[in-house]
């Protein structure tokens, strides 16, 4: 077996990435997973393994011939919407597809993905982390790549604090259903899909300049409370509290590139109860007060509004 040390498997895709997060994301998201989406007339790869795991995500509506070569086993198949096939680190494979591909593919690397397991979604995984997952109908991951998809088409209209919370969706999720080691909640987060996360962070988005209330938030998903607050900490890594307050702050920093709104305007907007709330809560996830930070991106240019955006 040949490994293709130093290059990825998008270093050989036979076209172009319509997109890629690696181009538009932040730096904090682009370190959790990087997503290309390929459109290519049909044609092949060659039979090689990579050091990083791949998530391929199919989207083509149409079913369609694909032939895979995979450590010694040639497999020609139809390729089904929504169908995922997971090829982890190590593992040799080659394609050839006949007709136009529409795929998402995801590449993690081992080592942040173990971190990610066990530091972020406290999940432990065995050296061989990934299931070797020829092809496996999975439309709730296949909509969570979507939705990342989305995000990032979306560009400067959504905020980085969603992508980043997609991306951490995306990722417990397939370590929960192909990890080699699943963990205990692995049922109940089924429950919770992908469509769920969406109706909450679109929820947030149109509704942090009011008071969000902890049930307003579990009615998005049809979940208790209790239970709300329980997944979404697991997954997300902060409590519905704290992301609704990191997502209020990151709509104040555009705010205040705008030298025209005011500090107690800027905090009224973005759902805090007067500048003196606003101004400590800043500080604390910024280490900056607001007067500091805009004094700070004053003279950025045109660009400085977009920057806090994936």
């Amino acid at each position: 077996m040949t490994e293709n040390k130093g290059k990825r498997y998008q270093d050989i895709y036979p076209s172009d990435a319509l997109l890629r997060s690696s181009d538009v994301a932040r730096a904090l998201g682009a370190e959790l997973l990087t997503l290309e989406y390929f459109e290519a007339e049909p044609d092949s790869m060659p039979t090689q393994a990579f050091e990083q795991h791949h998530i391929l995500l199919n989207l083509n509506p149409n079913p369609h011939r694909v032939e895979n070569w995979r450590a010694g086993e040639h497999r020609d198949f139809i390729y089904q919407e929504n169908e995922v096939i997971v090829t982890p680190a190590g593992i040799e494979s080659g394609w050839r597809w006949h007709a136009t591909s529409k795929v998402i593919v995801v590449t993690l690397e081992p080592g942040k993905l173990q971190r990610f397991a066990q530091s972020e979604a406290g999940i432990l995984l065995t050296a061989a982390q990934l299931q070797d997952v020829p092809q496996f109908v999975d439309p709730d991951l296949t909509q969570a790549g979507v939705l990342l998809l989305n995000a990032l088409r979306a560009g400067g209209a959504g905020s980085a604090v969603i992508f980043e919370s997609l991306a951490r969706v995306f990722l417990v999720k397939l370590i929960q259903r192909y990890g080699v080691e699943p963990d205990d909640d692995f049922a109940f987060s089924q429950s919770f899909t992908a469509a769920h996360y969406q109706k909450v962070l679109e929820f947030v988005s149109k509704n942090y300049g009011q008071t969000i209330a902890l049930e307003n938030l579990a009615e998005q998903a049809g979940l208790s409370p209790f239970h709300f607050a329980r997944v979404f900490k697991k997954t997300i890594g902060q409590t519905p509290h704290q992301f609704v307050t990191s997502y209020r702050i990151e709509q104040a920093k555009k705010r205040l590139a705008d030298p025209e709104q005011t500090l107690i305007d800027i905090a009224l907007s973005c759902g805090f109860s007067d500048q003196a709330h606003f101004s400590r809560t800043f500080k604390q996830l910024t280490e900056k007060t607001p007067k500091a930070w805009r004094k700070s991106s004053q003279g950025s240019g045109p660009g400085l509004a977009r920057a806090f955006f994936f």
